[in-house]
């Protein structure tokens, strides 16, 4: 396995950018994630505006005061997930983009290309390891 990943940085290191069977690979995942996350969203997005509304407006006083209480805190909850939802499907999306132009997987920093294996993880990162770790040190 380590051998594996020496010799994938070797040629990374050759090449300047992923061959187009490469960033179809990309996309295909892009696309799978970019679908769930926008599943996600709007789940997070009726949690939050209610309109799936199930609540106790038939029941006792005593319980909804408790209920409002939790209802409110769990509405703020859910609105900073599908903020940060709706952060991740833009980075998806720019990523789409950055495969369209044929420059995905170069690190912004470096103008090196990201290793296969990050960008299968993060596929919208723009960073590699070592610009990732050195932005940390900053």
């Amino acid at each position: 396995m380590k051998k594996q990943v020496l010799q994938e940085e070797k040629e990374l290191q050759e090449k300047n950018r992923y061959s187009d069977e490469e960033l179809e690979e990309f996309r295909q995942i892009i696309v799978e994630k970019l679908e769930k996350a926008r599943r996600d969203l709007k789940m997070l997005t009726e949690a939050y505006t209610n309109n799936n509304e199930h609540d106790i407006n038939d029941t006792s006083p005593t319980f909804k005061v408790l209920e409002e209480g939790y209802q409110v805190l769990s509405k703020e909850e859910n609105s900073k997930l599908a903020v940060r939802q709706d952060k991740f499907i833009k980075a998806l999306e720019n990523a789409l983009v950055r495969i369209e132009n044929k420059t995905y997987g170069i690190c912004r920093v470096t103008g090196k290309l990201i290793s296969k294996e990050r960008l299968r993880i993060v596929p919208h990162a723009t960073l590699s390891i070592d610009a990732k770790l050195n932005q940390g040190k900053n």
